[in-house]
């Protein structure tokens, strides 16, 4: 693929005639496809340089497109989405991924296959307002989250192809879900058909999650004015999130607290305080569009398939409940995550493993069970740890450090992955792999140059700088570290015949 992508819009019509200004904007559209001559003689006019299309077909036969943007209505996303993926074409589209979860695993499954990017119109997730909220939920400015709402309301669009939930609320449950970072244990909806017999028009909803956060979103196209609202609520400070009010007050910070006199809570109120956006601000359905094209460059997004199939599995259970039917839970997890740290999508997590708090676990990672992460720690993206390893506060390890099962790691130890970095020069293609391997222990402040092995069982003391292999059981410390004894499995130093002093185990060691 050439520096540039070119793409198909596929729908320019209420929605789609904004992506196109933002995709024509990004030098990215090529080709505009819709059935309505009208709209496209609009879309001619407004672009010259862009070709016009009334066949989803044809479109995706021509070579030139490397993707599509699909704005369609709801009901035609899976079909549309598989074709494309089929086609080889990379596929941005709109909320929701499908019309039921079924469907949106097999989208997500085929364009793994594929190797293709899928991407999911979730547009919140790319405004500075929740950029900026979800920073202070990192920081712990807000303390423990208690309560979250949303109200979406606005008088039309009043469509037919589906009800208020799917129409509505996908916006919401996804920016919920990266908030929370886990799927509701309960969902319950409640729904009122006014306008037409089986088409809800307002719903709301209420989400239970197993870290203790309760949630709602009311949403509804008969309603006397537009408001778009999300507040959160932490034991320290509360957010409103107002995107309806100008760029100064969108997000505001309410420092109130609630004093405790003669056994009952008394709140002290305090004027709300505006987050400034101005050096952040950008349009977010640009900034979702710029990530769209980033996405296609091999770059992680905040709204891929996997995403997308977690936002369908709270659309298709809010459903059920209209329809009557029981909710089914999602499994409940097994691991503890605290809520001012963030594990990122397609990380697997061992049972009964704890991650303490502002720890981040990127993309890809994969720890094993009964882990203990500390408080400030960074793993991956593409990390690996094993079972029952304990990484004390201050540590991180990226991609290329393998921790090997019942590995301790101790405070501010410090993990390499490139031998002579340099900030103007690029070298991910140059990371080594740093190897410890099981029973392993690392002193606090130690540093280990990437692309050695920590042997079996074997101790580096606090402050040491590694430079070369460790040998199994092997002592290290110093700057630069050299072997100075050898360490029984238990922890204990081994004296001059190898033994070990404390559990009597003897070692034929060099």
């Amino acid at each position: 693929m050439a520096d540039r992508i070119n793409l198909a819009l596929i729908g320019a019509g209420y929605w789609g005639k904004n992506l196109a200004r933002n995709f024509y904007q990004l030098n990215a559209l090529k080709i505009v496809c819709d059935p309505s001559q009208e709209v496209l003689a609009s879309k001619r006019q407004k672009y010259p340089d862009v070709e016009t299309s009334v066949s989803f077909s044809d479109t995706l036969l021509c070579p030139d497109i490397d993707a599509v943007v699909i704005a369609t209505p709801a009901v035609m996303h899976y079909s549309m989405v598989k074709e494309s993926l089929l086609a080889g074409k990379h596929v941005f589209v709109e909320k929701p991924l499908a019309m039921t979860e079924k469907e949106g695993a097999e989208l997500v499954a085929l364009a793994r296959e594929k190797g293709k990017t899928l991407f999911v119109g979730h547009i919140l997730q790319y405004h500075p307002a929740i950029g900026a909220l979800k920073d202070m939920l990192r920081k712990g400015e807000l303390g423990k989250i208690h309560y979250i709402y949303s109200n979406r309301l606005n008088l039309g669009k009043i469509r037919r192809e589906e009800n208020i939930l799917w129409s509505f609320a996908p916006h919401d449950i996804s920016v919920i879900l990266s908030l929370v970072n886990e799927e509701p244990s309960s969902v319950k909806v409640v729904g009122s058909n006014i306008l037409h017999p089986h088409i809800a028009d307002t719903t709301l909803t209420h989400l239970q999650f197993p870290c203790g956060v309760a949630a709602h979103i009311f949403v509804s196209w008969l309603h006397p004015f537009k408001e778009q609202k999300l507040v959160v609520v932490g034991d320290r400070k509360m957010v409103v999130f107002d995107d309806a009010a100008p760029r100064e007050k969108k997000l505001v910070v309410y420092p109130h607290n609630i004093l405790w006199r003669s056994g009952l809570p008394v709140p002290e109120k305090k004027e709300g305080v505006p987050v400034d956006l101005s050096p952040v601000w950008e349009e977010p359905l640009l900034v979702e569009c710029r990530s769209f094209l980033d996405a296609i460059r091999g770059k992680p997004c905040l709204t891929d398939g996997e995403e997308g199939l977690r936002v369908l599995r709270v659309l298709q259970r809010a459903q059920s409940g209209m329809d009557g039917k029981a909710d089914v839970p999602s499994p409940s997890r097994d691991y503890f995550v605290h809520e001012t740290s963030v594990v990122d999508p397609d990380c697997l997590i061992g049972k009964g493993t704890k991650i303490w708090h502002f720890s981040h676990i990127l993309k890809g990672t994969k720890i094993g069970e009964k882990a203990n992460i500390g408080q400030n720690v960074v793993i991956g993206p593409n990390g690996i740890v094993g079972n029952n390893v304990k990484i004390q506060n201050n540590v991180s390890a990226y991609e290329g450090v393998v921790l090997e099962d019942d590995v301790f790691c101790g405070p501010s130890c410090v993990f390499t992955n490139v031998v002579n970095p340099r900030s103007a020069i690029p070298r991910k293609n140059e990371y080594k792999t740093t190897l410890v391997r099981k029973g392993a222990t690392i002193g606090a402040n130690a540093t280990i140059l990437c692309g050695i092995t920590i042997g079996r069982h074997a101790f580096v003391g606090a402050g040491a700088v590694v430079t070369k292999d460790v040998p199994d059981h092997g002592l290290v410390y110093g700057n630069p570290a050299t072997l100075q004894g050898w360490m029984c499995e238990c922890g204990c130093r081994l004296d001059e015949n190898k033994k070990c002093g404390a559990c009597g185990k003897t070692f034929a060691l060099p």
